[in-house]
């Protein structure tokens, strides 16, 4: 089956539509018609080389679209059904049967090798020339191939060309929250960087009930959508004294709670220091950076904690849904940083994400879909250009 997709060849080069051919499609897999995909940062960090990754490569992993073939071994899902992908798992091993797929054993060789775990790939060149795949997903093309496990059904009334991004970034946030921090109510928690996973936590964290929720950014823009999402204080710590706005809006006891979607290492030092007695802070950003601490001074002393959460220790086939859910009434509106591009505008999305121009690019694949929902379609028509 030929299909088109946008391929990185080599690092820190531009996506470039080409044509390639489907793999064999295995038992336990489906062929997904794509029809919208979000571009997350993880997405950039492998293409730009922070993160060694086997190129070429079809990249994507916040893929939506409309199952097109299922393998023999598929029970759960047919064709016509409307699917979101998340991230690949065993389902067999201890973290998996115990509710924590995102920390399966198998989870790095499913999710970043490129390949089958027999060697196989899903993409191939004309000149047969194998091309790597990412999350099991690859949803930066026309068509893709797929894992059973991948997928979550949504509602037919559901607009695919929105909920993508809700596969992994907006997941990540909810989950690290909800999962990860497991915050009290009334508690106070500051998120450093108001992208896409710093404002699903943020949404997640007023949906929990944080009474103070601190947003802190470079650009005030974004600090403006954080307020109108549910930040109650915003601090730009280009210009504003990070330490001193703290003291000011805790009381100089510092936040129960911080999340660091940058990745610099100078952050996430400062996402350790503003935290209060017994505080808990959690990482996220895909980024080869270091932190450097004294364990005694920094967390001993303080019962202070730092928490790895990947992906949200979320559990796609529940959470995803439920956030679906939390959009519908109105409790986690994505689509006020949703921007909508074109198959042929990857690399005008991807420079608009770095910049900090768009907050979550959303490539629409199909044009030709629509929605059952009317509303929906009207965020579409508002947000693309």
């Amino acid at each position: 089956m030929k299909i088109i997709a946008a391929v990185v060849n080599g690092v820190n080069e531009e996506y470039v539509l080409e044509e390639l051919t489907l793999g064999e499609l295995y038992s336990d897999e489906v062929i997904v018609k794509m029809v919208a995909t979000g571009i997350c940062q993880s997405d950039e960090a492998l293409r730009v080389g922070a993160e060694a990754y086997p190129m070429p490569a079809v990249l994507g992993h916040e893929g939506a679209g409309i199952i097109e073939k299922v393998g023999s071994a598929v029970k759960d899902f047919a064709v016509g059904d409307q699917v979101v992908m998340a991230y690949n798992y065993c389902g067999t091993c201890p973290s998996c049967r115990t509710g924590h797929p995102a920390v399966c054993t198998e989870w790095a060789a499913l999710n970043f090798s490129g390949n089958r775990s027999d060697g196989s790939y899903t993409f191939y060149k004309a000149d047969g020339t194998p091309v790597s795949n990412f999350f099991t997903q690859s949803s930066f093309a026309t068509y893709t191939i797929t894992n059973s496990k991948n997928l979550i059904k949504v509602d037919p009334e559901a607009d695919l060309r929105l909920i993508g991004p809700l596969g992994c970034g907006l997941l990540t946030g909810f989950g690290t929250v909800v999962n990860g921090l497991q915050p009290q109510t009334g508690s106070s928690i500051a998120i450093f960087g108001t992208g896409a996973v710093g404002l699903g936590a943020l949404m997640t964290a007023k949906i929990v009930g944080c009474s103070t929720i601190i947003a802190i950014d470079i650009h005030n823009s974004r600090l403006e959508t954080a307020s109108e999402l549910g930040a109650t204080h915003t601090i730009n710590s280009k210009t504003e004294n990070l330490q001193e706005r703290i003291d000011e809006i805790t009381g100089g006891r510092g936040v129960n709670y911080s999340i660091d979607t940058t990745g610099i290492s100078s952050i996430m030092k400062a996402s350790i220091d503003i935290l209060a007695l017994g505080g808990s802070f959690a990482p996220l950003a895909v980024k080869p950076n270091s932190l450097e601490l004294k364990p005694f001074t920094d967390l001993i002393m303080s019962n202070r904690k730092v928490v790895g959460v990947l992906m949200g220790d979320s559990v796609p086939q529940l959470a995803i849904p439920q956030l679906i859910q939390y959009h519908k009434q109105g409790k986690f509106p994505f689509d006020k940083f949703v921007k909508f591009y074109k198959f042929n505008e990857f690399n005008q999305a991807a420079a608009d994400s770095n910049s900090g121009e768009t907050i979550k690019p959303v490539i629409i694949i199909d044009e030709s879909y629509r929605s059952r929902n009317d509303e929906p379609l009207i965020v579409f028509n508002k947000y693309f250009n």
